[in-house]
């Protein structure tokens, strides 16, 4: 079996940041405390934020952080034989976002493959990959994650005034951004920053309701006059149901990537988590009982850039592991643990690689 490595990491963020302020002035503010636990500062939307107007779809963003990854990783498009992206928020219901990718980048033919998630997207697009390429079916892959919310998230404001939205709404709108990252992975016979072990990922969500949603648009609920009058046509969030199951899902996806990788805390030199070092998740660890030897080994080496960018959905991992990497908390040759928690239905999913990319 070949190694599967990991040649380079980039991002794409569209337009200029929005900050807090500006956001203040269109929607109005949060109080200090829900603002605490939004913990974002900043963000990047596609969409004008005054007038809804989008520049940049998702497979455009897709193709240019694609782009800027073969760049670093000095392959050409020429050589990608596999494509695996990740978004739950894509151009059209048909065709698959990835294979519009694929066009941008030139390319006549290769295999392409969508996965609609969130969060848990990337990672889960990571073991796709590495499970064709380790097999010498295909020898280069893209893998993208990538989300364009904020035309849901103009649909929740933009045609309202301030003192009518909703408190939930506020919360989604101050939360989320749009974004891309891509990563350049290669099968070799030589080990030269692999994936390490086998990745664990699970829905975790069985009987429980959907913490996450965007109800309208599929065949279930039919875009129509009267859905749309019904506002359904936004993201929706169980803020409640986040903070009541996040730490059993985080407890179960830390120690299963570990035990799937087979290797221990002590193991791991950098660990991405979104929203991993926000204050919430340790007490709520704590809380729950599910504060181990494990976490409080590797707690301070958990590290994401929520501040910076939003909760992003499918590229949040790649965008916070980029960060990282370009601002010297990730070195070459590091252990590197990605984890990441969905609450659409309770995902987790996670995976250990070797860093020695660009």
């Amino acid at each position: 079996m070949s190694f599967v490595n990991i040649l380079s990491i980039a991002s794409y963020m569209p337009g200029e940041s929005i900050s807090n302020d500006r956001l203040a002035s269109l929607i109005g503010e949060l109080d200090e405390e829900l603002m605490a636990q939004v913990d974002v500062q900043d963000r990047y939307w596609t969409i004008n934020a005054e007038t809804g107007e989008p520049s940049e779809s998702n497979s455009d963003i897709s193709a240019k952080s694609a782009r800027l990854a073969l760049e670093k990783a000095g392959v050409s498009a020429e050589d990608v034989d596999l494509i695996v992206m990740s978004t739950c928020s894509p151009d059209y219901p048909l065709p698959a976002t990835v294979t519009q990718v694929q066009d941008n980048l030139g390319l006549r033919t290769a295999a392409t493959i969508e996965v609609r998630s969130g969060c848990c997207g990337a990672v889960q697009a990571l073991d796709i990959a590495k499970l064709y390429l380790s097999t010498g079916q295909y020898r280069t892959a893209l893998v993208i994650g990538t989300e364009v919310i904020s035309p849901l998230l103009y649909q929740m404001y933009g045609h309202k005034d301030k003192d009518d939205l909703r408190l939930r709404d506020k919360l989604c709108i101050y939360s989320f951004g749009d974004g891309s990252a891509a990563m350049v992975l290669q099968a070799s016979e030589q080990a030269n920053g692999h994936l390490i072990g086998k990745s664990a990922f699970a829905c975790a969500g069985g009987g429980k309701k959907p913490g996450m949603i965007v109800p309208i648009g599929g065949t279930a609920i039919p875009i129509t006059h009267e859905a749309l009058d019904k506002g359904l046509f936004s993201l929706k969030v169980d803020f409640t149901g986040s903070a009541k199951y996040t730490a059993d899902i985080l407890h179960e996806g830390f120690h299963e990537t570990l035990s799937k990788a087979g290797v221990t805390a002590k193991d791991i030199q950098g660990c991405i988590i979104p929203e991993g070092n926000t204050g919430y998740l340790r007490d709520d660890l704590q809380r729950s009982g599910k504060l181990s030897e494990e976490w409080l080994e590797i707690e301070n080496r958990v590290y994401d850039n929520l501040k910076y960018v939003g909760n992003t959905g499918s590229p949040a991992v790649l965008l916070a592991f980029e960060h990282a990497v370009r601002t010297g908390k990730v070195n070459q040759g590091d252990n590197v643990m990605f984890l990441a928690i969905e609450t659409s239905k309770w995902l987790f999913a996670g995976t250990v690689f070797q860093w020695k990319g660009v």
